[in-house]
């Protein structure tokens, strides 16, 4: 199925924490650093404050890399924590390397994880900033009226520049030593090309607007991560536990352990995930699977921790530890998803690599080459090149993807729907061909009886019974729907004996020492004992829509049972959206043809197959690929799992009441509407165009302001607003996703 800094600056003060800004280029979200993760390697991690964009994270990469016993990297730029696998003594040498970046390395236990410990906000000192830019003003007017010396013209740009960029130059001078030419490198070299070139107010207020840039633009990257890590907020911190003593107590929700009782008053969220044990009331479950509506809950029925206990009381068992819950295995999902290289911000990475060092050597080249050999001024040739280098810088056009993907993940999430990864979130707009499997998927997955007859007059009045029997060890929903009706006739089960699962056909076992069969039409003719007049029989209920199965022993069939599902209404409202969207739909399905093309008429569905195996269903999607399609698969059980692996996109349904689909699935529908597909369909078009948007409007009023600088007529306050104008005009157009 299936990415420096100390904070005593002033600069670093005044933005609450390191800069938002991605460096030039940046690494996947897990970084392996040898061929292969030797059984000796163990997890440390780290809390790093100021590790919170690529151009850190780059910077990690290959500080670390350099060192050997260590063997993958595991960054989570969400929550600021880096993961290192590797064989050293202790962890000094890792924290000394990270140290000499300018950042700090705080060891996490093992027990912390990431993803229930968001980091700490920044207390924001704006002193600094409102001082430099004060200074930087009155600079540019003593220096425009020239009612003072040229020194204290001078004085007052240095105290703006030290006032609010020591950061900046700190940071820019450890990108340098490690080759790597970031934003901060390249703003440091501008700045201080301006200084040496005498534009002293120019130098000042291009460093203020820097920093405020930068801090608009971080405070906006913020709204994309706390839309994510806003998640772990939705789970309460204390729950009502019952103690030994029968007594209730408030207990923290991280302390309390599987097969805990927690009491659950009305209009409390829930805390952990659980099983009713007594109380009835509504519970609405959108925080976890997007449903509009509440949701009623009984005895029996699941809990998910994030969610709100609406009407009654309730007392649950807790089946899932605090770290383990779905809420939990959502938000790590999503955090693993948001590292994940999508296609378009890999090639972005690819090009900024490239595009940074060849835009200096222009810069470079522009400065010298006309006075050099053009006779052109020295002053205007490098005043041209700092304004190059400012404008050139590919800010905007690496942070313009992660930004929108980020966006895109978490407006998914709110909605129920679980994306594992920007490539699935914009490989989503491709798909022209959906297939589904039908039971739980359309249709309601819980069939009912619907006839019975007895073919053999020994079994009258026992073959009920013996049906029931096979179908009470089968978890398939017909087999549980011939049980189900047994009980409800309050007839006694035989004890079975030497039970088997037959994939795609029906099940096997023994009964008072004799072997019988309870399976489907292709069983029957397995085993040699159809009949034209069987085959009648079955064929008049198929036509009805009807999943037929048999009760079988080594002589014939001994009794027919038939099971009707219900279609969802959703599944109709579905199927009829794709259809908009232009994605065509085959079902495919284990049940006999006549099900299958009963159930696709009623739905809407382009075509149906019946009678498939698993291997049926993969041969299916392949047989979809050679004609040139792109698929999506959408299943619910083990036996869609070949086909849903197959698919460019495997779509899982109800994931939230399935123990193993969030992790499996390339996308998990947290309940089983499939109106989320369509929904996803939409979302990742838009995603698509936003992404492309942001990749025109950066490189496009970048070619602009190029153009202008090699013409004489930009000057660097423009470069800063060309610049960090476009980073935030992206940042702000990905976040758009966030609002729909």
């Amino acid at each position: 199925m299936n990415q420096p800094v100390s904070h005593d600056h002033p600069h670093e003060a005044a933005h609450g924490h390191a800069h938002a800004c991605c460096g030039s280029h940046a690494a996947p979200a897990q970084v392996q650093l040898s061929e292969k993760i030797s059984d000796a390697a163990r997890l440390s991690r780290f809390r790093i404050d100021a590790m919170d964009c690529p151009t850190e994270q780059t910077l990690i990469q290959d500080k670390l890399g350099k060192l050997a016993g260590i063997e993958q990297l595991e960054f989570n730029l969400i929550n600021r924590v880096l993961g290192v696998r590797h064989t050293l003594g202790d962890t000094a040498e890792i924290e000394r390397a990270i140290d000499s970046l300018g950042m700090k390395a705080e060891p996490l236990a093992e027990a912390d994880d990431a993803a229930g410990s968001a980091p700490q906000p920044h207390a924001t000192r704006w002193w600094p900033l409102v001082l430099s830019g004060i200074a930087a003003i009155a600079a540019e007017i003593v220096h425009f009226t020239a009612l003072a010396p040229e020194w204290l013209v001078a004085l007052l740009a240095l105290a703006a520049i030290l006032g609010c960029g020591l950061g900046t130059y700190k940071k820019g001078w450890i990108a340098l030593k490690n080759r790597n030419l970031n934003i901060n490198a390249l703003m440091s070299i501008a700045v201080t090309g301006a200084v040496l070139i005498g534009q002293w107010p120019e130098a000042a207020m291009v460093m203020v607007l820097f920093t405020i840039a930068e801090l608009i633009e971080a405070r906006s990257l913020d709204r994309a991560r706390n839309a994510i890590s806003g998640l772990m907020q939705l789970a309460p911190d204390m729950a009502t536990v019952r103690q030994a003593d029968g007594q209730w107590r408030e207990v923290e929700v991280r302390e309390v352990a599987v097969g805990s009782l927690v009491r659950l008053r009305p209009g409390e969220r829930v805390g952990l995930d659980g099983e009713v044990l007594s109380g009835q009331s509504s519970v609405d479950q959108a925080p976890i699977t997007g449903e509009s509506l509440p949701v009623e809950k009984t005895v029996g029925d699941k809990l998910f921790a994030g969610t709100i206990n609406q009407a009654g009381a309730l007392e649950y068992r807790v089946t899932a530890a605090a770290g383990q819950s779905t809420l939990a295995r959502i938000i790590k999902a999503v955090e693993q998803a948001q590292g994940a290289r999508a296609p378009t911000q890999r090639f972005v990475d690819r090009f900024s690599r490239i595009y940074t060092p060849v835009v200096f050597a222009m810069a470079l080249a522009v400065a010298v080459i006309p006075p050099l050999f053009m006779a052109g001024a020295w002053f205007d040739w490098v005043y041209r090149a700092l304004v190059l280098l400012v404008v050139a810088c590919p800010c905007a056009l690496v942070i313009s993807t992660p930004v929108t993907i980020v966006s895109g993940l978490a407006a998914a999430a709110r909605k129920g729907i679980l994306i594992k990864g920007g490539v699935y979130l914009e490989g989503g707009r491709k798909l022209d061909f959906l297939a589904l499997d039908k039971t739980g998927t359309i249709t309601h997955g819980k069939p009912v009886q619907t006839d019975a007859l007895v073919l053999e007059p020994r079994f009258e009045g026992r073959a009920q019974a013996m049906a029931a029997s096979l179908g009470n060890r089968s978890d398939h929903p017909v087999s549980a729907a011939i049980a189900q009706f047994a009980k409800a006739q309050g007839l006694l089960l035989s004890e079975v004996s030497a039970f088997a699962a037959l994939a795609g056909r029906g099940v096997r076992g023994d009964i008072d020492g004799e072997t019988y069969h309870l399976g489907n039409h292709r069983l029957v003719e397995e085993l040699g004992l159809c009949s034209p007049a069987l085959e009648a029989q079955l064929d008049a209920l198929e036509r009805q829509g009807k999943t037929v199965v048999l009760l079988l022993d080594r002589t014939g069939p001994l009794a027919l049972f038939a099971v009707a599902d219900t279609v969802k209404d959703s599944s109709r409202q579905a199927v009829a959206e794709l259809h908009a969207l232009g994605i065509k739909t085959v079902m495919l399905t284990g049940d006999n043809p006549h099900t299958a093309q009963a159930i696709a008429a009623q739905v809407g569905i382009d075509r149906a197959e019946g009678n498939l195996l698993p291997g049926d269903k993969l041969q299916s999607i392949e047989q979809l690929y050679a004609q040139g399609h792109r698929v999506g698969m959408v299943g619910d059980g083990i036996n869609d799992a070949p086909a849903l692996a197959r698919a460019e996109i495997g779509f899982a349904m109800a994931a939230a009441g399935t123990d193993t689909a969030i992790e499996t699935a390339d996308v998990a529908l947290m309940d089983d509407d499939l109106r989320k597909i369509p929904a996803f369909v939409r979302l990742s078009r838009q995603s698509a165009a936003i992404l492309m948007q942001n990749i025109v409007l950066a490189l496009g009023i970048k070619a602009i302001f190029l153009a202008i600088t090699f013409a004489g007529m930009a000057t660097l306050w423009m470069a800063v607003f060309a610049d960090m104008g476009v980073s935030l005009l992206v940042v702000f157009n990905g976040l758009r996703l966030l609002r729909k």
